[in-house]
């Protein structure tokens, strides 16, 4: 091998290699962040089940405690603005505002001992924490897409390719609070 051959295989490879790296970082970002959208419609699904068992959850507890107006109206108009919302900042506030009212409104059960003891109330806050439940482990696996999405974008090359390709990290998925009281208590007997 000359040494001319050996400097254009060199010259091949220092341009080649950073090429290379550019693109298999570049198509690790677009995976990552396809792999946060799948994640996000996965908790979607499950926001959306949860959705439908509001006014279910409404209809009961208004046929036992009506007069609490105000929580079944909050959760109601949560409830709309939530489907409403398009932009996924704007779904993220609505759901929180839905979780805190779903929270509230659980809470009252405990002022009507008919209405704990109602089998629907029950079927429906039995349904609930499922619900919760799966969007809680969503709501994980998303936020780990969204870190591993957000650290390879930081870490280099990620950080050029994140740059010149205009990338920006994506937001965790937080409802703000968690299930308190929607799941039982514990009931200690002597």
């Amino acid at each position: 091998m000359s040494l001319t051959t050996a400097m254009l295989l060199v010259a091949a490879l220092a341009v080649a290699v950073p090429i290379y790296l550019a693109f298999a970082t570049y198509n690790r970002l677009v995976a990552l962040d396809q792999r946060c959208e799948i994640a996000f419609a996965d908790i979607d699904v499950h926001l959306k089940h949860r959705q439908n068992l509001i006014p279910g959850l409404v209809e009961t507890v208004r046929g036992f405690a009506g007069h609490e107006h105000d929580i079944l109206l909050g959760l109601t108009q949560a409830r709309a603005e939530a489907l409403a919302a398009i932009a996924p900042d704007a779904r993220l506030t609505a759901e929180k505002k839905v979780s805190q009212t779903i929270n509230a409104l659980i809470g009252m059960a405990d002022r009507y001992p008919e209405l704990r003891a109602s089998s629907h109330f029950a079927a429906l806050r039995d349904e609930l924490v499922g619900a919760e439940n799966r969007i809680t482990a969503s709501r994980r696996f998303h936020n780990l897409a969204v870190g591993e999405y957000g650290a390879t974008l930081r870490q280099f090359p990620g950080s050029l390719v994140a740059r010149y390709r205009r990338l920006s990290p994506r937001r965790p998925f937080d409802l703000g609070i968690e299930r308190i009281l929607i799941d039982e208590p514990i009931a200690i007997k002597f």
